[in-house]
């Protein structure tokens, strides 16, 4: 029965059973056998129903369960306090020395039965349940308990070695690594320890040795230590597990600073050529953000961008040649050099169009200040990226029609040959089937025929301003998250970067957008076929993504109330979760769950994070009628609205980040009573690198503070689903009108009696002094 309610039972088994399976499992009449099997079919519940099963007061009750002798029912508790205290582990500090004298017994091999000794090793997966416990209370206060603790740590550390019993060697180790990512006094010989398993045989210690050493760099003293491992990290690199690969690229990203920053991108840049396809984008955008956060010098971070496009180009994103645009375009002693090194790559027979991109937009810009230099003149360097249009794509041609026309701007006196070849050019693209391409052309025509006009228009780039960098908060979205690493993630998530980012302001003198980091690409609404069905959509894999904070206390401003945020929670396969008020810095942060439970799990999800905040995204939207709605590392969705009246027509825009296809897409709207909203077809597939278009009818039936949700899910291998507040907020539906006089008093004074009107004399407490006039 325990079994049945805990893997299929809902909402309702919750609440209805679950204070039956709390007193069984308390209950010293039933069998060890029954209370091990209530106390998994707890721990199922609260993970699923968290707000519906009670565990107030339960402190005490779980501190009586850490005394029991029977380790069935013991390890199966152990588990049910590792999803407690994930939550909130202030509640349960009782159990803190039983959970030490717990691991204490097990480390002397105290009243151990046989059957539950594996190799000889007393009962492992309750001492990793046990230290895994620990690892979530800051601090031992005990002077006893915090000695005991060292005590059973220390022998653990000293007792463990690789031996060649592979089963033995995995219990072990599973039991040491788990001791290491909770000491605290002893990391010098921790590091030391994981020194030598990184360059054992075995690849399983290997993998482990990498993951440990990484957990540890949150430890600010032993980070020097750690360094003297880097050749052995290094050569982790070459291993052929791709396990250990990744685990290697994570811990020299995550050692890297100032003083070796040289030396690793270097490494990471030679390991780029060879490294395997599935590693080369995660590669090159940490390669990207070390050179920008370590950077002794800009130049050599020039250098090493420019590198990154060179050698991988299809694997670098478009936020990186973003970024170093806008360092050259914010130092001016920076540009010279930067279109030096730009003129030098075009010379190769065959470079990456990411490479034409920068280089066109960097020469379109400055290659004025190289006209002294040989094979510099305008013509020249026109002639050099002229070579390279047959060979791009119709997103990068508008660049380069950028590029001529800033060309032509700089040549003084002009050349009446080098304008001819570049007129016959822009007339040549005045009818192509392109609408960003063609309207350059015949603007960019039109302005270099006015010739002092096209200075003004054309001229330089301005600085953009400097924000947080989104690179670095790119990174953190790739990385998977687990179990095992949700007391670290909570202990890390405050944790900031001073990085800066490109603006996302868009030129305006018609040059490329190269703030434009999103994908999507948002039309007019006078473009759009509001009729359409062509859509296509798919699920990129991840699980649930916490997507806005929790809205505020009650207002009487209606619309503060509407810009206030809101917590919408979709786990996926189970009911809806509990509002849940998150540390600013924190979204996306999932629950702990314990890996080591020992009870059927059904389909394994990973978090997605969204990259930005939801909430200043949908603020945003409440104030404007076109922008990023949402975003994370698989696709993006944007909006575009026209308002008239009571009456809306908006555009979802669904773009897949990937170059595989996203599957399993869903979407349903889900309207407040006072608005009636209808959403257009969605595709269940949307092919790689592709955009689709989903339009979405709103009318306003009465006024109202609710707001419609956007339920949304995709799969791309494993499940993501989100809910999204859409901006059809009331002032959307507000238009404002001219009145006359003559037609406004009689309008105004029509108005009388309560509601419309009140009027009421109050006596003052004190008497008010009123100043004579003159």
């Amino acid at each position: 029965m325990f079994q049945t309610v805990g893997n299929i039972g809902g909402r309702e088994f919750a609440e209805s059973l679950a204070p039956d399976v709390q007193k069984l499992l308390i209950s010293s009449s039933c069998r060890p056998l029954v209370r091990k099997k209530a106390a998994l079919c707890l721990l199922r519940l609260y993970r699923k129903n968290p707000d519906v099963v009670n565990v107030d007061g339960w402190s005490d009750r779980m501190a009586q369960l850490l005394d029991e002798r029977d380790l069935g029912v013991l390890t199966s508790s152990m588990s049910l306090l590792v999803a407690l205290v994930a939550n909130n582990h202030d509640a349960y500090w009782s159990c803190l020395p039983k959970c030490v004298k717990a691991l204490e017994r097990l480390a002397r091999n105290q009243d151990i039965p046989q059957e539950y000794t594996y190799y000889g090793i007393p009962s492992p997966w309750l001492q990793v349940k046990t230290m895994r416990v620990l690892q979530y209370f800051p601090t031992i206060e005990d002077p006893n308990t915090r000695r005991s603790l060292f005590e059973v740590l220390q022998r653990i550390l000293m007792g463990t070695d690789v031996v060649k019993n592979v089963n033995k060697n995995n219990a072990s180790h599973a039991v040491l690594f788990e001791a290491l990512a909770l000491v605290k006094r002893i990391m010098s010989q921790c590091v030391a320890l994981l020194g030598k398993f990184i360059a054992v045989r075995e690849p399983n210690i290997r993998y482990l040795g990498l993951e440990n050493m990484t957990r540890m760099l949150m430890v600010t003293d032993v980070q020097d230590i750690i360094k003297r491992h880097q050749a052995q990290i290094i050569t982790s690199l070459k291993d052929p597990d791709i396990s250990i690969r990744r685990r290697a690229l994570d811990l020299l990203y995550g050692m890297c600073d100032v003083s070796n920053t040289k030396d690793i991108v270097e490494e990471l840049l030679q390991y780029l050529s060879t490294a395997d396809f599935a590693m080369r984008e995660e590669l090159s955008l940490k390669a990207a953000i070390l050179a920008e956060k370590f950077a002794p010098d800009l130049s050599w971070y020039v250098d090493v961008i420019l590198q990154l496009i060179d050698k991988a180009g299809d694997f670098v994103s478009d936020d990186i040649w973003f970024r170093v645009v806008q360092f050259v375009t914010n130092n001016e002693d920076l540009q010279p050099y930067a279109a030096v090194k730009a003129r030098e790559y075009l010379d190769k027979p065959a470079i990456h169009e990411t490479m034409v991109k920068v280089s066109a937009y960097i020469l379109g810009e400055y290659s004025h200040l190289l006209a002294r230099r040989p094979g510099c003149s305008p013509k020249e360097i026109f002639s050099i990226i002229h070579e390279k249009l047959p060979t791009v794509s119709t997103s990068t041609i508008p660049i380069l029609l950028s590029t001529y026309a800033k060309i032509l701007m700089h040549t003084q006196p002009s050349d009446p040959e080098l304008q001819n070849q570049i007129w016959a050019i822009f007339r040549k693209y005045e009818s192509c089937i392109d609408a960003e391409i063609q309207q350059r052309a015949v603007e960019y025509f039109a302005l270099s025929s006015k010739g002092a006009a096209l200075m003004d228009i054309m001229a330089e780039m301005p600085k953009f301003p400097e924000r947080q960098s989104a690179l670095i908060k790119k990174a953190e979205d790739t990385e998977a998250d687990t179990a095992e690493q949700s007391a670290l993630k909570l202990r890390a998530q405050q944790q900031t970067s001073n990085a800066l980012v490109v603006t996302d302001q868009r030129p305006a003198n018609g040059t490329p957008p190269v703030s434009e980091l999103g994908l999507v690409k948002v039309p007019s609404m006078s473009n759009v076929d509001h009729s359409s069905a062509d859509h296509g959509v798919t699920q990129g894999n991840g699980t649930l993504t916490v997507v806005d904070p929790q809205p505020p206390e009650p207002s009487a401003d209606l619309l503060g109330d509407l810009l206030g945020p809101l917590a919408i929670e979709g786990p996926p396969g189970s009911a809806a979760q509990p509002e849940r008020k998150l540390v600013p810095g924190t979204e996306g942060v999932p629950n702990a769950n314990d890996a080591l439970a020992i009870a059927p799990v059904g389909e394994e999800t990973n978090t997605v994070q969204p990259i930005g905040n939801i909430a200043e995204r949908f603020q945003a939207l409440c104030l404007k009628d076109s922008g990023v709605l949402y975003e994370d590392p698989y696709i993006q969705i944007g909006i575009k609205a026209d308002w008239r009246a009571h009456q809306g027509r908006l555009v979802l825009f669904l773009g897949n980040k990937n170059t595989s296809p996203l599957v399993s897409v869903q979407a349903l709207i889900l309207p407040p009573s006072h608005l009636k909203m209808e959403l257009s077809l969605v595709p269940d597939t949307i092919p790689p690198r592709a955009q689709v278009q989903c339009p979405l009818e709103v009318i306003n039936l009465r006024p109202s503070r609710d707001v419609g949700v956007l339920d949304f899910s995709y799969k791309f291998g494993t499940h993501v689903n989100v809910k999204l507040r859409l901006p059809a907020v009331l002032n959307k539906f507000l238009q404002p009108i001219s009145v006359s006089a003559e037609e406004f008093f009689p309008q105004w004074r029509s108005i009388s009696g309560p509601p419309l009107k009140l009027q009421e004399v109050a006596k003052l407490v004190a008497s008010v002094a009123l100043k004579r006039q003159s």
